[in-house]
């Protein structure tokens, strides 16, 4: 008994210890000073004559004064009187809108070359990661849902305040299938055995590798557990996948419906990677809610995506995506062909009125990475100024609520009225009469602010009187 009870000790005090290493970096994040700001909160701030994109009407409002308390709008109105050590905003001539949204980002894979991404040290490519992600909020995404990578400790330090970042909703591990979208291993790294890890980008949390049903369902059950508040899967061949084609299906209906069953009995949702009408169909046919790209779709295929309520996140990719990879390569070629769709998936958007948000895929370019916005301005090729503004704010916010208690953030997202969480940008201009201001983040955006702590202000503050 006396062995047993030592036993006992032993093992308890090994998991305290366990998790007192394990702790959530909420005791790292207490004992650091949140960035920014250095100096101690004050009690509001108050916008005074801004005008108002709100991010739903698609108009711009006559001059309102918008009362930020926490991290939530408090109050709109004609004219709010400032209270004592209120910091007072002069946006006389301004535009104060909703913080943007991004709805296929990566925030672990976006700016680094492709073979850095497979080679370099993991502490590394952290570490990139989170100067990526302080670029990404200061161009004014202030949101970015996470289709790819293991971004889990990048969004821990962000919310912790030791990172400026944006908000992430984190789908973790890509699931795809051996020789899949999301597999980049070479042939000398076959046979896997089942349930193994498959890559280094398994092993980093970055894919995971699965060929069953039981499999996927372990795999998104293993995302969840992380903390995800979407399952990612891809449905269908990819570009930057060396040994997936563009037109395979990938996954059996029965395996993306495992993965959608554990989604749902967490009360979530599964998203696809699927180009061609094959991997769509059958995706919507195992009950997934949302399809990424859908650039080879068909008019038949755009039609069923309208009528079963299906989200298209679709992407205005830039031929300039295609660089990431040798000119004339497998890669390349595939990059070619979809690239040539996407023009045509959003007039088939348009045609059947699908519920579209707006996302830019870069991966593997710091470049295109700095083209967010630009990315964004670029729908005018298809949409009204507004639409577009309205598609990356409220719409995009939209989506995100599919996450339902899965959702890492309480409060609504994607619009400036009262009660919404206080994630702002104040433009020095119209965004609606010149959206190109959202692609010269650095001169356009005066404001920004996420959670009601300002990350950028280029206009001198007033305390209240």
């Amino acid at each position: 008994m006396q062995k047993l009870s030592r036993f006992w000790t032993r093992s308890c005090l090994s998991v305290l210890a366990g998790l007192a290493l394990v702790a959530p970096w909420q005791q790292i994040a207490a004992q650091a000073p949140a960035a920014p700001p250095a100096a101690a909160a004050p009690p509001a701030i108050l916008f005074q004559g801004v005008k108002i994109f709100d991010g739903i009407s698609g108009q711009v409002s006559a001059p309102r004064d918008v009362l930020v308390r926490g991290n939530k709008i408090e109050r709109i109105a004609a004219q709010v009187a400032p209270e004592s050590g209120a910091q007072v905003i002069n946006g006389s001539g301004k535009v104060l809108m909703p913080g943007l949204v991004d709805a296929h980002w990566h925030t672990m894979l976006a700016a680094v070359p492709v073979a850095t991404a497979m080679m370099a040290d993991r502490t590394y490519l952290a570490i990139a990661a989170g100067a990526e992600a302080t670029r990404t909020l200061m161009r004014g995404f202030t949101t970015v849902r996470d289709v790819g990578g293991s971004s889990f400790g990048l969004k821990d330090s962000i919310d912790g305040g030791l990172v400026p970042g944006p908000r992430i909703f984190p789908s973790g591990a890509m699931i795809s299938v051996t020789s899949g979208h999301g597999d980049f291993r070479t042939f000398h790294d076959l046979p896997r055995q089942i349930g193994a890890p498959a890559s280094r980008f398994d092993e980093a949390g970055d894919s995971a590798i699965a060929d069953s049903p039981d499999e996927v369902r372990l795999r998104a059950r293993e995302q969840l557990m992380r903390g995800a508040s979407q399952i990612k899967l891809t449905a269908g061949g990819g570009v930057s996948s060396p040994n997936s084609p563009l037109d395979a299906v990938t996954f059996t209906e029965a395996e993306v419906h495992a993965a959608v069953e554990a989604a749902t009995n967490w009360g979530t949702y599964v998203t696809v990677h699927a180009y061609t009408p094959a991997a769509i169909q059958q995706a919507i046919s195992a009950g997934v809610k949302c399809i990424e790209h859908a650039m080879l779709m068909d008019d038949a295929t755009a039609k069923l995506i309208g009528q079963k309520g299906i989200w298209l996140s679709a992407q205005p990719l830039p031929d300039e995506l295609a660089n990431a990879f040798p000119r004339g390569s497998v890669e390349w070629n595939k990059a070619q062909e979809v690239l040539a769709g996407v023009g045509r998936t959003y007039e088939l958007a348009k045609k059947y009125k699908l519920k579209t948000a707006f996302g830019t895929d870069v991966l593997f370019s710091a470049p295109l990475a700095a083209q967010q916005g630009a990315l964004l301005a670029s729908l005018t090729r298809w949409y009204t100024p507004s639409q577009v503004l309205v598609m990356a704010t409220s719409t995009n916010a939209e989506l995100l609520k599919l996450s339902g208690k899965r959702a890492p953030y309480a409060g609504e997202l994607g619009v400036v009225r009262e009660g919404a969480l206080a994630d702002l940008l104040l433009v020095n201009g119209d965004p609606v009469a010149d959206i190109s201001l959202i692609a010269k983040a650095e001169q356009s955006l005066a404001v920004i602010m996420k959670d009601g702590v300002i990350y950028k202000n280029q206009l001198a503050p007033r305390a209240g009187s």
